[in-house]
């Protein structure tokens, strides 16, 4: 049997071949692919870092086109590339069995990167948690202190102006919240809706008895309200407050309030003593889970026998009032024996959880999202390296156990890489024998591959050439 020659299939054209085809450049070095032994982890050993030339089968694809363009296949939109690209980055962080095997001190870093996704599932959980609790109210109790004084300024008869030569009073009414832990002080007028001062009708007439403030989307908020008019008798006024509920709060039908045990409060917590009270005594059709059978107070209240639970809502709106206003008395003295004279109430508002801002905080926060992208980078790159520098290791290892076998594997692997991209096929039996290259055409691909060689080392003298004359 002749012996087989130990060219590559690959550095001759096919019978067949048109003239003036060119052979593709085989002076490339051999080795594994990585920067240290390839110009380009792109270029394999063996191969032209060109394209196709004319006379294969399937033409190169031009500049800024992939492979899957050239084949007619759909290109992946930039979604789609960003999350390939997110689920292979976190493959990347895994280290392979190989190397696991190869280190075993590296089980430790796959112990913290069991730890890692533990706690980035805990982290999200609880995002998760965060977000749904921003989304209900989060109110608490606090106190806020009213303070009512009034000053009485008596007339002046040698006074220049007209305002000191008669008698007036001056009412101040202001507030605070008592034990307020924010930074940010709300203003005192940000805890109503409107106020009304009611003077004493028979002193000072029905078009000039009241005083009115209500909140509008253009209102200017105040750390207090002050009314002045003339007189120097002591007045008897009113006050009425309107809290600015947030959400808005409704007073209860008297029947309705004394069934479901509320006066005033949130039309959602109404609903949902209601849907307590249904499940409670049991009123829900067992047929149709859709309809509610009313009891007596039931039937009285919403005056039908049966009612569907989705139109509770809509009946709800003929039983809910405004709710009530604070009501403060208050007697504005002009003794002249008491200059200034204050009173002091304590109302129940609401106010944020303090907790809430540091939560939607928390959320919006993204220093340390951009800190932990760093380190993730700093890590697929680390991991990258490792596993560059196991394949050359392999490379070494593999040369130096067998080189002869190894150069003609990577020979085989070339040629049936070659074929692949060009389309050719051919009988691997007959390549290997001489007789196939003692053929007449393959005298002109010798002849053209060595013409290749020599034009490509004209040109290197050239370069140098000119080089040095510079």
């Amino acid at each position: 049997m002749t012996p087989a020659l130990q060219h590559p299939p690959a550095v001759v054209q096919r019978p067949g071949m048109p003239s003036g085809a060119r052979m593709p450049h085989q002076g490339a070095p051999m080795g594994p692919p990585g920067s240290p032994y390839m110009g380009s982890p792109a270029v394999r050993p063996g191969l032209a870092p060109a394209g196709m030339e004319p006379a294969r089968k399937r033409a190169a694809p031009p500049p800024g086109q992939n492979q899957a363009q050239s084949q007619g296949q759909p290109v992946p939109t930039a979604p789609t590339r960003s999350r390939s690209a997110k689920r292979r980055k976190m493959a990347d962080k895994i280290l392979p069995q190989r190397i696991r095997e190869l280190v075993p001190e590296s089980q430790a870093y796959m112990d913290l990167l069991a730890f890692e996704r533990k706690l980035d599932q805990t982290i999200m959980r609880k995002r998760v948690d965060i977000q749904e609790a921003l989304k209900r109210p989060m109110k608490q109790k606090r106190k806020l202190r009213l303070y009512i004084s009034n000053t009485f300024n008596p007339a002046k008869p040698d006074a220049e102006d007209s305002d000191g030569s008669i008698a007036s009073w001056e009412l101040r009414v202001e507030g605070k919240l008592l034990d307020d832990p924010s930074k940010q002080k709300r203003k005192f007028s940000s805890f109503f809706k409107s106020l009304v001062i009611e003077l004493d009708k028979d002193l000072y007439g029905p078009d000039n008895h009241l005083v009115e403030w209500h909140r509008t989307p253009t209102t200017q908020e105040t750390d207090g309200f002050q009314v002045k008019r003339p007189g120097d008798l002591s007045v008897r006024c009113t006050l009425l407050l309107m809290l600015d509920y947030q959400p808005p709060q409704f007073k209860l039908d008297p029947r309705l309030a004394r069934l479901l045990g509320l006066h005033t409060q949130s039309r959602s917590a109404i609903v949902q003593a209601l849907w307590q009270y249904v499940k409670t005594n049991r009123l829900q059709d067992s047929h149709d889970k859709e309809y509610i059978n009313g009891d007596k107070y039931f039937q009285q209240i919403f005056d039908c026998p049966r009612l569907k639970f989705s139109e509770i809502p809509q009946r709800l709106t003929a039983l809910l009032l405004p709710p009530d206003p604070i009501v403060i008395n208050h007697v504005i003295s002009v003794d002249p024996s008491d200059q200034k004279k204050t009173a002091c109430y304590d109302i129940d508002v609401e106010v944020e959880e303090p907790l809430k801002g540091q939560m939607s905080s928390f959320l919006l926060s993204t220093a340390n999202q951009q800190e932990i992208s760093a380190l993730d980078s700093k890590i697929h790159e680390t991991i990258e390296s490792i596993n560059q520098l196991k394949i050359q290791r392999d490379f070494m290892l593999s040369f130096s156990r067998d080189p002869k076998g190894y150069v003609q594997d990577l020979l085989r692997s070339q040629s049936r890489d070659l074929k692949v991209m060009t389309d050719v096929t051919g009988n691997p039996e007959e390549e290997r024998r001489a007789e196939f290259y003692h053929q007449p055409w393959s005298q002109e691909a010798v002849s053209r591959y060595f013409y290749c060689k020599i034009q490509q080392r004209r040109q290197e003298l050239e370069q140098s050439l000119v080089v040095r004359n510079t």
